[in-house]
């Protein structure tokens, strides 16, 4: 998981200390990852929404707040200096202290908060469908399915074992492909038995089976799930079912909210 803007401030100040107290903003940035083995390559080259690098723009915001403390100070375009106030932090607090409910309230690094918000959005989203009954979760299931493009979908309700819950048509080019789907309103993951259950039941009668779990699948589920020579059955999680949920506006809104990126130092890029 990628660091908070407050538990970068000390490593910030510890990589420009290291560098002799004054360096290019490339250098510190490159100096700062080091101070965070735990971030992955796919972390550090995540993107934001704006087309900026989330890491390096987490990295500024942790600046812009060392800046205004007073421990940092700018030394030139693309230069970050840190100051005797910064030393001092890092002599008398080494370790990184978590800002108060209201400086948190008050940080400027609203990528940050847009993250905490969907995390606890998806929570929310993912509590109420446990709250759904059995027979709620399976229609919301066929509109799901409608939402993603299947034809005549009809949600039948079979209970048991390997049961199909409904099914569907995909135009897929000029052919159409049949597909069933079962839903487990489960909290435990869901096992291999379960996937190969239910693959016995569509097997010859349809192309491609669904299967959407408000849990997780056990990774034996999903090595079950595709076979050679088998119909395929593609795993839906309750994060993978919220996804689908948030990309084809099914049971959610979204309202647009712009988000403001200064790019100052690249005027200056040669």
């Amino acid at each position: 998981m990628m660091p908070k803007v407050h538990e970068i401030e000390v490593p910030l100040l510890q990589a420009l200390h290291s560098l002799g107290g004054e360096a290019p903003a490339k250098d510190v940035y490159a100096a700062v990852t080091k101070e965070f083995p735990q971030l992955t390559p796919g972390d550090i080259a995540e993107q934001l929404p704006s087309g900026g690098n989330k890491w390096t723009n987490r990295i500024q915001w942790a600046r812009q707040r060392l800046v205004e403390r007073g421990e940092m100070a700018s030394g030139g375009i693309g230069v970050w200096v840190i100051t005797p106030k910064g030393v001092s932090r890092l002599s008398a607090a080494p370790k990184p202290k978590a800002p108060s409910p209201a400086q948190e309230t008050a940080a400027s690094d609203f990528e940050e908060t847009v993250d905490d918000y969907l995390s606890a959005f998806r929570v929310k989203v993912l509590q109420k469908l446990l709250d759904l009954n059995a027979a709620q979760f399976e229609e919301f299931a066929g509109v799901l399915l409608r939402g993603y493009g299947f034809q005549k979908v009809v949600v039948t309700g079979k209970s048991g074992d390997g049961g199909i819950d409904g099914h569907g048509e995909l135009k897929v080019g000029m052919a159409v492909m049949k597909a069933a789907f079962q839903c487990k309103k489960w909290k435990d993951a869901v096992g291999p038995k379960e996937v190969q259950a239910f693959r016995g039941a569509i097997q010859g009668q349809f192309e491609q089976g669904y299967f959407f779990a408000t849990s997780t699948f056990t990774k034996a589920a999903q090595q079950e799930s595709i076979k050679m020579g088998a119909a395929p059955v593609i795993l839906f999680g309750g994060h993978q079912i919220i996804q689908v949920m948030i990309e084809k506006g099914i049971g959610i809104r979204s309202r647009p909210v712009e988000i403001y990126e200064d790019q100052i130092e690249n005027l200056f890029e040669k």
